[in-house]
């Protein structure tokens, strides 16, 4: 047992002669085994910082001093006792208010792209407001030749879909009046002069009317009704000069030539006057007008003549002739002012046809034929009222968005294309 403790005591004094230069070495500053403890980071600062002109109230008391670690010991409560301060404590004081003013950015609202509505079945990805606010005021895009007259080029032509029809038209006019104002230049005699002759008016007509039509297609767009209502009007225009110039002279190649420049003149001025995108109710307007200009002297000749006034074949063909020009030009003036739907026009043309025509053979059967001025009278006034009570009573024209749940019937406020 002497021993044991005899050998234990040499090798504790050894351990601490070897501990004892590391202790000195540590408490001078110096590295080691066992490092000194370092300070913990100091707090960060906060958020929002108090600005420099801030300064503290004088009644606030002094910061409490650190411990040897840098952290508040304690701060002194209100009766004067000490209480632990919460490291995280930056102390500034609390308010709800921000130090810092808020961003100029902030404050800048930007405009809201309006709501459209759109179908269920289509799902459009949401847009930020700054490229809903750049699509809006982007500029128009660049004419490109795509657009003409503000629609998009398409048709054989590519400059509508009444293009082809509208230069064919024009091609066969100018060729039929070459024909024609040569063939009655030379009383249609088929020697080799007159032959020459027709087959150069018809070459050169046709090639003339090409090139017009075609030019003038390429550079205006031409909608359908366009095309349709000027192959009508040229018929009209030819039909009034014809006969407009036959109460002036017989003679035939200037009835010819007359003819041929008023279709010519119908035609270019429904495509000038008219535009390429001529509204169908204007051309179904015209028309009509037309039409019933023609029925209407028919009806007028057949009561002057059955009522015992003769009238001669030149009369007749002279009226008839120059009738439709006339109603198709008052008309024309019409749509100035007033502005039916085709649905309007077309309901008072059946209904006027219709009405007209019944009462005519009717009124002719009961009172034994048509040599009498009767028939006619009747036919005349019936059509007549039958476009009237159509065109300005049909329900159509009822203005429905005014109607309301408190009104009678009665009370219905028409609204009316025509005053």
């Amino acid at each position: 047992m002497s021993h044991r403790r005899t050998w234990n005591l040499p090798v504790t004094v050894l351990a601490v002669a070897l501990m004892l230069p590391g202790m000195a070495f540590a408490q001078a500053g110096g590295t080691g085994v066992y490092p000194a403890p370092q300070p913990p980071p100091a707090p960060a600062p906060p958020m929002y910082a108090a600005p420099p002109s801030q300064e503290a109230p004088p009644s606030q008391p002094a910061a409490p001093s650190d411990d040897a670690y840098g952290r508040p010991s304690s701060s002194p409560d209100a009766d004067g006792s000490a209480r632990p301060t919460d490291p995280f404590d930056t102390g500034a004081p609390a308010s709800d208010a921000p130090r810092l003013p808020p961003e100029p950015d902030r404050l800048r609202t930007e405009p809201q792209a309006p709501l459209t509505e759109r179908p269920l079945s289509v799902h459009q990805e949401s847009t930020s407001d700054a490229e809903a606010a750049a699509a809006r005021i982007r500029p128009p895009p660049e004419n490109s030749g795509m657009y003409l007259d503000g629609q998009r080029r398409r048709g054989p032509f590519l400059s509508g879909p009444g293009s082809l029809r509208f230069v064919l038209h024009h091609t066969a006019m100018g060729a039929l009046g070459g024909f024609f104002t040569q063939a009655f230049a030379k009383d249609f005699s088929f020697d080799r002069s007159s032959r020459e002759s027709m087959l150069a008016g018809t070459l050169i007509g046709a090639g003339l009317g090409f090139g017009a039509s075609a030019w003038w297609q390429f550079n205006n767009w031409v909608d359908t009704p366009m095309a349709n209502f000027s192959i009508a009007n040229s018929l009209v225009g030819g039909m009034f000069f014809a006969g407009f110039m036959d109460l002036i002279t017989q003679d035939p190649g200037v009835l010819t030539w007359s003819a041929f420049l008023g279709a010519e003149l119908g035609a270019w001025l429904t495509a000038g006057i008219g535009g390429g995108q001529l509204p169908l109710a204007d051309g179904l307007l015209v028309a009509s007008g037309a039409g019933w200009a023609a029925a209407y002297s028919a009806l007028l000749l057949a009561i002057v003549h059955f009522s015992g006034t003769s009238i001669s074949g030149k009369t007749w063909k002279d009226m008839l002739l120059i009738s439709p020009g006339v109603g198709a030009g008052v008309l024309a003036l019409a749509t100035m002012r007033y502005n039916p739907t085709p649905s309007q026009i077309l309901r008072a043309d059946f209904f006027g046809a219709g009405v007209g025509a019944a009462v005519l053979l009717l009124s002719g059967v009961v009172l034994g034929g048509f040599n009498q001025s009767t028939p006619y009278v009747l036919s005349f006034l019936g059509s007549a009222g039958a476009i009237t009570t159509v065109s300005l009573l049909w329900e159509e024209s009822v203005d429905r968005s005014a109607l309301r749940s408190g009104h009678s019937a009665k009370d219905r406020p028409y609204k009316n294309v025509w005053w």
